[in-house]
C-alpha cells in the first residue's frame, strides 16, 4: 500500500506537547492536523427568549457536556440573571463538576455529579430523587438524545429542556486541499458535516481510510455507505490514537519494516 502522510483528527488541536498524537506522528512520520468538523455556535440572548424559557425559575440545574455549563453561565449574565449561591448542579460526571470551578465557588455550592457519564447513573439519580421538589433546567444542544428525556420522565422530576447551543458545520472552503490519507471521527455529527462538505466522498476520495470512535460514531460512517477501517474502542485498542498506532504498524509499507 502507499504510504500514509497525512492524517485529519476530527478535534481541536491538544494543549498539551506530550499527546500520544505527537508520539505517532514522529514514530511513523506522519502529518497530523487537528480540525473538529463540527463547531458549537450558542444561541445569542435574543433567540434564547424566545423559547420563553426563564432562567430565573429554576432551582437546579442538569449538566451532560462542558459545552452546558460554558452557555448556561454565558446566558444568565447575558439575560441578567445572578446565579444564586443556593443554585444545585446535578453533573454527569465529575470532570463537568469540577468545570463548574470556572464560575463558581466549589466547595460552597451543592454539587452532585454521576460516575458512568450517563443521566441514569444509580449516584446521579439518587442525588435528583433526592432533590426531587427542586425545578431543574436542563441545558442542551439542539441534537440531543431523545432517551434523556425517558431517565427524567421516568424519575417523575419537574424538568424543562433548555437549548441554549446548538452544533453547526465547520465546512471547508472549496480552495482548501483536501489530501488525507486518514480521516479520524468521534461523534455522528462530524460523519453528517463530511457528507455536508462532500456529497461525492466515496467516489471522490475512494482511497482515504476512516477512523470511528464509540459506537453511535461507527454507526454513522456505515449508515453514510462508508467504510470503517480504524475502530476503537475494541479489546487491546482502548483510544482512538492505540487504534490508529496498531493500524499504522500493520499498514507499514514492506520497505519500512524491520
Amino acid at each position: 500500500m502507499n504510504k500514509i502522510k497525512k492524517i485529519l483528527v476530527s478535534q481541536p488541536k491538544p494543549t498539551s506537547d506530550k499527546s500520544p498524537y505527537f508520539d505517532i506522528a514522529d514514530k511513523y512520520g506522519v502529518e497530523m492536523e487537528f480540525r473538529p468538523f463540527i463547531k458549537v455556535e450558542g444561541l445569542t440572548a435574543k433567540e434564547f427568549r424566545q423559547a420563553k424559557v426563564s432562567i430565573a425559575d429554576y432551582t437546579g440545574v442538569i449538566f451532560t457536556s462542558r459545552a452546558a455549563v460554558d452557555h448556561y453561565f454565558r446566558l444568565s449574565e447575558e439575560t441578567r440573571f445572578n446565579v444564586p449561591d443556593t443554585m444545585r448542579y446535578f453533573c454527569t460526571t465529575e470532570s463537568i463538576a469540577h468545570y463548574l470551578q470556572k464560575y463558581i465557588v466549589y466547595r460552597k455550592r451543592k454539587i452532585s455529579f454521576g460516575l458512568s457519564g450517563k443521566l441514569d447513573d444509580p449516584q446521579l439519580m439518587q442525588a435528583l430523587l433526592k432533590n426531587k421538589k427542586e425545578k431543574f433546567l436542563f441545558p442542551i444542544s439542539d441534537v440531543h438524545k431523545e432517551e434523556t428525556e425517558t431517565v427524567l420522565d421516568g424519575a417523575k422530576l419537574n424538568y424543562t429542556k433548555a437549548v441554549m447551543y446548538r452544533t453547526v458545520s465547520n465546512d471547508f472552503n472549496s480552495e482548501e486541499p483536501f489530501d488525507y490519507d486518514i480521516l479520524l471521527f468521534f461523534s455522528p455529527a462530524g460523519i453528517d458535516s463530511l457528507i455536508k462538505n462532500f456529497p461525492d466522498f466515496s467516489e471522490k476520495y475512494p482511497e482515504v481510510k476512516i477512523g470511528a470512535f464509540g459506537a453511535a460514531a461507527v454507526q454513522a460512517v456505515k449508515d453514510a455507505g462508508l467504510t470503517v477501517d480504524i475502530e476503537a474502542p475494541l479489546p487491546g485498542v482502548p483510544s482512538m490514537t492505540a487504534a490508529l498506532e496498531k493500524y499504522l504498524k500493520e499498514n507499514r509499507p514492506a520497505e519500512e519494516e524491520e
